[in-house]
Protein backbone atom coordinates (compact mmCIF):
# COMPACT_ATOMS: atom_id res chain seq x y z
CA UNK A 1 0.00 0.00 0.00
CA UNK A 2 1.21 3.58 -0.56
CA UNK A 3 1.39 5.77 2.37
CA UNK A 4 1.32 9.40 2.20
CA UNK A 5 1.68 11.56 5.61
CA UNK A 6 1.22 14.46 5.77
CA UNK A 7 2.78 16.39 9.03
CA UNK A 8 2.03 19.70 10.07
CA UNK A 9 4.67 20.23 12.58
CA UNK A 10 7.30 23.41 12.00
CA UNK A 11 9.55 21.97 14.12
CA UNK A 12 12.22 19.70 13.52
CA UNK A 13 12.97 16.54 15.61
CA UNK A 14 9.75 17.80 17.75
CA UNK A 15 7.04 15.56 19.22
CA UNK A 16 5.31 15.02 16.07
CA UNK A 17 8.40 14.19 13.50
CA UNK A 18 8.96 11.26 16.36
CA UNK A 19 5.59 9.45 16.38
CA UNK A 20 5.85 10.08 12.37
CA UNK A 21 9.42 8.53 12.29
CA UNK A 22 7.66 5.36 14.97
CA UNK A 23 4.80 5.08 12.72
CA UNK A 24 6.87 5.07 9.25
CA UNK A 25 9.35 2.28 11.02
CA UNK A 26 5.95 -0.02 12.07
CA UNK A 27 4.37 0.33 8.17
CA UNK A 28 7.78 0.69 6.23
CA UNK A 29 8.81 -3.06 6.00
CA UNK A 30 5.84 -3.88 4.18
CA UNK A 31 4.66 -0.52 2.65
CA UNK A 32 5.76 2.39 0.50
CA UNK A 33 5.54 5.44 3.32
CA UNK A 34 6.35 8.41 1.82
CA UNK A 35 6.10 11.96 4.38
CA UNK A 36 4.98 15.38 3.15
CA UNK A 37 6.71 18.06 5.70
CA UNK A 38 4.14 20.72 4.69
CA UNK A 39 6.42 23.30 6.01
CA UNK A 40 8.88 22.51 3.50
CA UNK A 41 6.53 23.55 1.06
CA UNK A 42 5.23 26.98 -0.04
CA UNK A 43 1.47 26.22 0.31
CA UNK A 44 -0.98 29.44 0.59
CA UNK A 45 -4.36 28.90 1.97
CA UNK A 46 -7.11 28.54 0.02
CA UNK A 47 -8.77 31.87 -1.62
CA UNK A 48 -12.36 29.83 -2.37
CA UNK A 49 -12.73 31.52 -5.50
CA UNK A 50 -13.81 27.79 -6.67
CA UNK A 51 -11.95 28.71 -10.20
CA UNK A 52 -10.46 24.84 -10.01
CA UNK A 53 -14.22 23.39 -10.11
CA UNK A 54 -14.11 25.63 -13.51
CA UNK A 55 -10.71 24.68 -15.20
CA UNK A 56 -10.99 21.15 -17.12
CA UNK A 57 -7.95 19.98 -15.59
CA UNK A 58 -8.98 21.46 -11.86
CA UNK A 59 -5.61 23.19 -11.55
CA UNK A 60 -5.79 25.71 -8.92
CA UNK A 61 -4.87 29.52 -10.09
CA UNK A 62 -2.32 30.15 -7.23
CA UNK A 63 1.42 29.16 -8.00
CA UNK A 64 2.91 27.31 -5.51
CA UNK A 65 3.92 24.14 -4.02
CA UNK A 66 0.30 22.22 -3.34
CA UNK A 67 0.72 20.72 -7.08
CA UNK A 68 3.64 18.64 -5.71
CA UNK A 69 1.19 17.45 -2.82
CA UNK A 70 -1.75 16.81 -5.25
CA UNK A 71 0.63 14.27 -7.04
CA UNK A 72 1.86 12.48 -4.20
CA UNK A 73 -1.55 12.34 -3.01
CA UNK A 74 -2.84 10.71 -6.50
CA UNK A 75 -0.37 8.01 -5.78
CA UNK A 76 -1.78 7.15 -2.52
CA UNK A 77 -3.80 4.72 -1.11
CA UNK A 78 -3.37 5.91 2.81
CA UNK A 79 -2.95 9.53 4.25
CA UNK A 80 -2.28 10.06 7.64
CA UNK A 81 -2.23 13.19 9.18
CA UNK A 82 0.20 14.24 11.85
CA UNK A 83 0.29 17.47 13.55
CA UNK A 84 0.65 19.26 16.66
CA UNK A 85 -2.34 20.65 18.34
CA UNK A 86 -2.25 24.69 18.38
CA UNK A 87 -5.17 26.53 20.53
CA UNK A 88 -7.20 23.05 19.60
CA UNK A 89 -6.89 22.94 15.77
CA UNK A 90 -4.13 21.55 13.55
CA UNK A 91 -0.78 24.01 12.42
CA UNK A 92 -1.51 26.56 10.66
CA UNK A 93 0.52 25.19 7.77
CA UNK A 94 -0.96 21.65 8.11
CA UNK A 95 -4.29 23.49 7.57
CA UNK A 96 -3.61 25.33 4.77
CA UNK A 97 -3.03 22.05 2.53
CA UNK A 98 -6.12 20.41 4.08
CA UNK A 99 -7.98 23.21 2.68
CA UNK A 100 -6.75 22.96 -0.63
CA UNK A 101 -7.97 19.78 -0.99
CA UNK A 102 -11.54 21.38 -1.76
CA UNK A 103 -10.83 20.82 -5.16
CA UNK A 104 -12.53 18.79 -7.52
CA UNK A 105 -8.90 16.80 -8.46
CA UNK A 106 -9.70 15.11 -4.93
CA UNK A 107 -12.34 12.94 -6.56
CA UNK A 108 -9.56 10.87 -8.47
CA UNK A 109 -7.58 10.27 -5.98
CA UNK A 110 -7.37 6.43 -4.71
CA UNK A 111 -6.99 7.18 -0.87
CA UNK A 112 -9.43 4.58 0.99
CA UNK A 113 -7.70 4.42 4.46
CA UNK A 114 -6.72 7.13 7.26
CA UNK A 115 -5.10 7.61 10.23
CA UNK A 116 -4.35 9.91 12.86
CA UNK A 117 -0.94 11.07 14.70
CA UNK A 118 -1.80 14.16 17.38
CA UNK A 119 0.27 15.69 20.14
CA UNK A 120 -1.02 18.29 22.66
CA UNK A 121 0.88 20.17 25.45
CA UNK A 122 -2.27 20.47 27.05
CA UNK A 123 -3.72 17.74 29.54
CA UNK A 124 -7.56 18.48 28.70
CA UNK A 125 -9.31 15.69 28.43
CA UNK A 126 -11.42 17.88 25.37
CA UNK A 127 -8.32 18.46 23.87
CA UNK A 128 -8.50 16.93 20.56
CA UNK A 129 -11.96 17.21 20.01
CA UNK A 130 -12.37 19.59 17.78
CA UNK A 131 -9.99 17.75 15.29
CA UNK A 132 -11.75 14.69 16.04
CA UNK A 133 -15.20 16.24 14.65
CA UNK A 134 -13.58 17.37 11.28
CA UNK A 135 -11.72 13.82 10.92
CA UNK A 136 -15.16 12.20 11.69
CA UNK A 137 -16.55 14.39 8.95
CA UNK A 138 -14.01 13.68 6.44
CA UNK A 139 -14.03 9.67 7.12
CA UNK A 140 -17.55 10.40 6.55
CA UNK A 141 -17.88 12.39 3.66
CA UNK A 142 -15.34 10.22 1.36
CA UNK A 143 -16.08 6.88 2.65
CA UNK A 144 -12.71 6.16 4.56
CA UNK A 145 -12.01 3.68 6.92
CA UNK A 146 -10.23 4.76 10.01
CA UNK A 147 -7.11 3.09 10.55
CA UNK A 148 -6.28 4.44 13.74
CA UNK A 149 -5.39 7.06 15.85
CA UNK A 150 -2.20 8.17 18.34
CA UNK A 151 -3.30 10.79 20.78
CA UNK A 152 -0.77 12.16 22.82
CA UNK A 153 -1.30 15.08 25.80
CA UNK A 154 0.78 16.60 27.78
CA UNK A 155 3.53 17.07 25.62
CA UNK A 156 4.89 20.31 25.22
CA UNK A 157 8.82 20.15 24.83
CA UNK A 158 10.83 18.20 22.55
CA UNK A 159 11.06 14.32 23.67
CA UNK A 160 7.86 14.72 26.15
CA UNK A 161 6.04 12.38 23.43
CA UNK A 162 6.78 9.41 25.69
CA UNK A 163 7.54 5.73 24.72
CA UNK A 164 4.05 4.45 25.40
CA UNK A 165 2.89 6.47 22.24
CA UNK A 166 6.31 6.35 20.21
CA UNK A 167 4.99 2.46 20.49
CA UNK A 168 1.29 2.74 19.66
CA UNK A 169 2.56 4.84 16.65
CA UNK A 170 4.96 1.86 15.92
CA UNK A 171 2.39 -0.41 16.36
CA UNK A 172 -0.43 1.61 14.50
CA UNK A 173 1.95 1.55 11.23
CA UNK A 174 2.87 -1.98 11.65
CA UNK A 175 -0.92 -3.63 11.58
CA UNK A 176 -1.46 -2.23 8.50
CA UNK A 177 -2.91 -4.58 5.47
Amino acid sequence: MNILILSGSPRKGGNTNLLVEAFVKGASPRHHVEVVSVHDYKINPCIGCNSCFAREDHKCCQKDDMQIVYEKAAAAEMLVIASPVYFYGLSAQLKAVIDRFHNPIRDTFHIHKMALLLVGAASLPELFDGILAQYRLCLNFFKLQDMGRVLVRGAKDKGDVGEIALQQAYELGKMLE
